[in-house]
């Protein structure tokens, strides 16, 4: 062989070697997390292990609640196994972006998240609402008026509340959840005002009482987070909401676990 014809050899293999690398790094390029997902066979989402009802531990010592459901309605869409992950509120971020998750569940929006991270569509109702007896006629913030009502002091809850009750009521703060949920359950006040996860606990025990949603004060509906530029799982999650919201599934999980029918107007932001 030529010198001249070794060189158009060398220079045809490095051709090759080029384009196939070439090839390689635009497969890798295309590779996102729902490739990640299947090919680990499962999806792992970070979820609170102590969130009821959206997550907690059963007796079994298993974690369900809504957020496992939506979560297993997920893996199932993608058919791979579900792989929960406990977070805390500190450090779920930084799991999903380091992609020690894939997931998050229950994430509430905001201008500052989004700097970070991307959001599904909202899956779960978080409202804050006044709670009442059956026998109580209260549809809205008027009939507050001269009537008792228990909020955590300093909260959320608190400030809604304080902003919408006419001047005649009255309200009794306390520094914790259950000292809320006992002055209301002991009838030392008529009312209380809480988050939908705190009084759907309230509405599942209190049979005598029979205490009930009178009209909320504030919606901030919950939703899926992920990281940027996943547009594959992103659909995938959407797409499993919202055959949830068509075939009734989120319906059945909100009566399950939050006690009440689902209403689609809280999924808005």
């Amino acid at each position: 062989m030529t010198l001249h014809a070794k060189f158009k050899s060398s220079i045809a293999a490095a051709m090759m070697l080029a384009t196939a690398g070439f090839g390689l790094a635009t497969h890798a390029a295309k590779a996102d997390a729902v490739d990640d997902i299947t090919k680990a066979g499962a999806i792992n989402v970070g979820i609170f292990s102590d969130f009821p009802p959206f997550s907690s531990a059963s007796a079994d010592m298993s974690i369900k609640g809504y957020d496992v459901d939506v979560a297993q309605a997920i893996a199932d869409a993608l058919k791979v196994k579900l792989n929960l992950v406990s977070v805390t509120g500190q450090n779920r971020i930084p799991y999903l972006t380091d992609k020690r998750v894939d997931i998050l569940m229950s994430v509430g929006y905001s201008k500052e998240r989004e700097q970070v991270i991307d959001f599904a569509a909202a899956y779960a109702p978080y409202y804050i609402a006044v709670i009442g007896p059956a026998a109580l006629a209260v549809k809205g913030k008027e009939d507050l008026a001269d009537k008792s009502i228990a909020v955590n002091r300093g909260t959320l809850e608190d400030t809604s509340l304080s902003a919408a009750a006419p001047a005649s009521a009255d309200i009794r703060r306390f520094d914790n959840y259950n000292s809320v949920i006992q002055a209301f359950i002991s009838g030392q006040t008529q009312l209380m005002v809480v988050g939908n996860d705190v009084g759907a606990q309230v509405l599942a025990k209190q049979d005598v009482l029979k205490p009930e949603q009178k009209f909320q004060l504030l919606t901030s509906p919950s939703h899926i987070g992920l990281n940027k530029n996943e547009d594959r799982l992103k659909k995938a999650v959407n797409d499993a909401v919202a055959k949830m919201l068509a075939d009734g599934k989120l319906d059945e999980s909100s009566k399950a676990w939050l006690k009440t029918p689902l209403n689609p107007d809280n999924l808005k932001d």
